[in-house]
């Protein structure tokens, strides 16, 4: 209960693009079920959704790096507007950057190992058949 409550609180801590990731993220999971689902029916259809995972898990990689840039651009904005750099204020901006462009780079490598799997089970039927 603790973690769960941790992870929501790290996706409000990280800012609006954390959604979209998460988004992306959840896309990218259910895409790839869905291969693995449509894998003995339709090999074609289930190709499309393996493409659909790598096109959306990249698109969770890119607006976590996207967010990350803005996060850094509203750190300079605060410390600009404040007038001074405090080790507190700036530890705190870079962090929030950091949670988007992490999380980004997590659905990433969590989809891409779910399309390696999936190849992996392709190819393991071949040599099967």
């Amino acid at each position: 209960m603790f973690s769960q409550l941790l992870l929501v609180g790290r996706l409000q801590e990280g800012g609006p693009g954390m959604y979209f990731i998460l988004v992306a993220f959840l896309l990218s999971l259910v895409f790839v079920a869905m291969a693995f689902i449509k894998k003995k029916q339709n090999l074609t259809a289930s190709n499309k959704m393996i493409g659909l995972a790598a096109e959306s898990s990249l698109v969770a990689l890119v607006i976590g790096c996207l967010a990350s840039v803005i996060g850094i651009i509203e750190l300079f904005d605060m410390l600009e507007a404040i007038g001074e750099a405090r080790p507190d204020l700036v530890a705190a901006g870079i962090k929030l950057s950091l949670l988007t462009i992490t999380f980004g780079l997590f659905a990433f490598v969590i989809a891409r190992i779910g399309i390696l799997v999936y190849k992996w089970s392709l190819k393991s039927e071949e040599n099967i058949s």
